[in-house]
């Protein structure tokens, strides 16, 4: 059988893949894949491989076709990392993906074996209990337990507003590593990119204050320069110079290597960096500073806490087993959350399910999987899940309105309250997908009354059955929310829309409603909005929207406009990965509703975004090295528009243009070698006489 490991980051992901790869391919002769969204094998690689390392979206993709995948029902080992991230945003994704391999396995006699990886937990019991693992196999510790012995401080700040309490951080920062680690390995983790330079940057002054400015560098001049000339963020090359390197997402991924490789090795001692290294890449420090324990969330537009796992897993950055032991953390707080933190953060939580409040779309990949078919078959299928489970142990959590709590000391008051709780929100589910036209529910099917002595019909007791419709089909194959499927068929069906329609279309779903709009990105917005060429209702009311921020980024890639910084490029990468599905998707709403003009205008928006470019744009653009100076020259001076004129001059001609335009000779010689190789078509029509169409030799031909 094969083995599934399910990481929670791509970074993580990508960190097994080079040790698993070393290990159990070039050692064991196992053939190890990776499955992410930046890598996507092919089915007879996945079919021959022994270990697939992937992300919980995607095996959650790949899974919901089991039946008709064999390599999936072949996996006999599950192996997921930070379990405890069920009861955050993407717990769903992991609660479904552990529900449905021990579905698969119970309905295919195939025994799966789950081994699940967290922190401390206060309910591991019950998470054992789900996975299907008995008391021998369950091995809970303390958040105590650790390979180093740690200790943690945590300080309090008093101002109220979130920026200067950050700025005020710094200081007792920097006392905190003169104190605790002067010469071993610091890493301080920050809530955002913004953050991570502006502490670099601030405890460089300080060592400057101190009259030691390179106090945190370990390497020579010569392997410095060798370094620097490496960096590409400039931000990054200013305090590289210094022995302090910063880590965050939106650094190429040549910097990060960079940064990862002098820090390991001891070259530059402090590392400022963003939670998701937390997760990621493994490599400890003596002192870990928290500075702050509060990131900006775009979705609710305010500040709000770590989860206190984040935390743990952020402090058990803190020692090396093989250098240090002991080890520090410094925890710096909000004055008010000071007592919150001592009393929390060494006693584990319950880890609850937020399956809840996405169930709608996962009942529809079940529905057109042909998993679920009917009422029964959705209460089953709810009876696997972990949320079932806290349902039954933790039902106010979950209830707050219907108090199944009130009846816990009468079982079968409260099993019959319990059903008709799980009842209701399953068919409200189903509801929402029968508005979104993404399921269709039809009455059970029941049979006449049998005969005396027969068993009763099974199809009176099935209640309603439900069939996915094209548009269901869909939103499961494109993994995409039914409100977008809903929202693309209202915009669609109603009349065809242009380009701009299409782009502003795109934009508006509900998949970009989570894209961060961080702290003060909104007057960078308006001023983006100036620069573009698309109008925006309502500017100064929605300026803080993540669906104006996607129309504006994608305009600055289409119209190649300058972005203000580079947190955009990142964005700007994500809005990119996540439109070539969604406008699959909007393409296939446009076929069903028998639109063809709207089909032709996101099959155009689908070629600007992947070539970067608009449809008034001119041709020549597609020429190497064609910038507007030489587009203006080649229309004036000789007179050429478009690249069909081009494409019909000889080699000899087409250097003299080119030459005359401003291009050098080897520029020349790319742009001519481009336009040799294209194809040269010629189309000819002709219409047939009505004596040719019936086969008569004598009959003409008219052009």
């Amino acid at each position: 059988g094969k083995v599934v490991y399910i990481a929670p980051l791509k970074a993580l992901a990508k960190e097994r893949i080079t040790d698993w790869k070393d290990r159990f391919e070039n050692k064991l002769g196992k053939k190890v894949v990776e499955l992410t969204g930046d890598f996507t094998p092919d089915v007879a690689a996945l079919d021959a491989a022994d270990v697939v390392i992937t992300t919980p979206e995607k095996w959650d993709g790949i899974s919901r076709h089991w039946q008709h995948r064999a390599y999936v029902r072949r996996v006999s080992l599950v192996v997921i990392d930070e379990i405890h991230l069920l009861g955050q945003d993407r717990g769903p994704v992991l609660e479904v993906i552990v529900s449905r391999m021990r579905y698969v396995s119970a309905h295919t006699d195939w025994p799966i074996r789950f081994i699940g990886l967290s922190t401390a937990l206060a309910n591991a019991h019950d998470i054992g209990d789900w996975l299907g693992i008995g008391v021998v196999g369950l091995y809970n510790f303390k958040p105590s337990v650790r390979p180093v012995p740690l200790t943690a401080h945590i300080s309090g700040f008093p101002e109220k507003h979130y920026c200067p309490r950050m700025a005020t951080m710094n200081k007792p920062a920097y006392a905190a590593i003169k104190e605790d680690s002067p010469d071993r390995p610091v890493i301080i983790f920050v809530s955002s990119r913004r953050q991570t330079r502006l502490t670099a940057l601030d405890l460089i002054a300080l060592c400057a204050a101190d009259e030691n400015p390179q106090r945190f560098l370990n390497m020579g001049d010569a392997e410095m320069r060798a370094s620097l000339s490496k960096a590409v963020d400039q931000s990054l090359k200013t305090t590289l110079e210094f022995g302090v390197g910063i880590h965050h997402a939106g650094l190429a991924e040549s910097d990060r290597d960079l940064v990862e490789h002098l820090f390991v090795n001891g070259k530059i001692q402090v590392l400022v960096c963003t939670s998701t290294l937390a997760w990621g890449v493994n490599f400890p420090a003596h002192l870990v500073i928290i500075k702050g324990t509060e990131f900006y969330d775009a979705k609710t537009r305010r500040y709000v806490d770590f989860p206190i796992t984040d935390v743990l897993q952020m402090m058990g950055r803190a020692g090396r087993p093989q250098f240090d032991s002991s080890a520090v953390a410094h925890i710096f707080v909000h004055e008010p959350k000071k007592n919150f933190y001592k009393k929390f953060l060494y006693e584990p939580f319950p880890v609850e399910s937020s399956l809840a409040d996405c169930l709608t779309d996962h009942l529809n990949a079940e529905v057109v999987s042909e998993t679920v078919g009917c009422l029964r078959d959705a209460l089953d299928y709810v009876s696997w899940t972990y949320l079932y489970r806290r349902l039954t142990a933790n039902p106010g959590y979950y209830d707050a309105g219907t108090s199944l709590d009130d009846f816990r000391d009468d079982p079968r008051v409260f099993k019959e309250r319990l059903a008709a709780f799980v009842r209701q929100l399953v068919e409200n589910s189903i509801a929402s997908l029968q508005r979104s036209g993404c399921v269709e529910v039809k009455p059970p099917v029941v049979h006449p009354q049998n005969g005396p002595g027969e068993e009763e019909d099974e199809g009176a007791n099935t209640g309603p059955l439900y069939t996915a419709t094209v548009f269901g089909k869909i939103c499961s194959l494109y993994y995409l929310q039914h409100s977008t499927v809903r929202h693309f068929r209202d915009a669609i069906s109603a009349e065809p829309l242009t380009f701009t329609d299409v782009m502003r279309l795109l934009c508006d779903c509900p998949e970009y409603a989570e894209l961060p709009v961080r702290h003060n990105e909104d007057k960078l917005n308006l001023a983006m909005a100036e620069t573009v060429p698309l109008e925006s209702e309502g500017l100064e009311r929605q300026a803080d929207s993540p669906h104006l921020k996607a129309l504006l980024l994608l305009q600055a890639h289409c119209w190649q406009i300058p972005l203000p910084i580079t947190d955009y490029v990142t964005d700007l990468k994500s809005v990119l990965d996540n439109s070539v599905r969604i406008l699959q998707a909007m393409a296939d709403v446009a076929a069903e509703e028998a639109q063809l003009q709207s089909a032709i205008h996101v099959a155009l928006l689908q070629q600007c975004l992947m070539q970067g470019t608009n449809p008034l744009r001119s041709p020549l653009f597609c020429v190497p090295h064609v910038s507007d100076d030489v587009r203006r020259r080649l229309g004036g001076n000789s007179g050429v528009k478009g690249l069909c004129e081009l494409v019909e001059m000889s080699e000899s001609e087409l250097q003299r243009k080119f030459r005359s335009a401003g291009l050098t000779e080897r520029q020349t010689s790319e742009a001519v070698q481009m336009i040799v190789k294209m194809p040269r078509l010629r189309v000819k029509v002709s219409v047939l006489t009505g004596a040719q169409q019936r086969g008569d030799g004598r009959a003409g031909m008219r052009e």
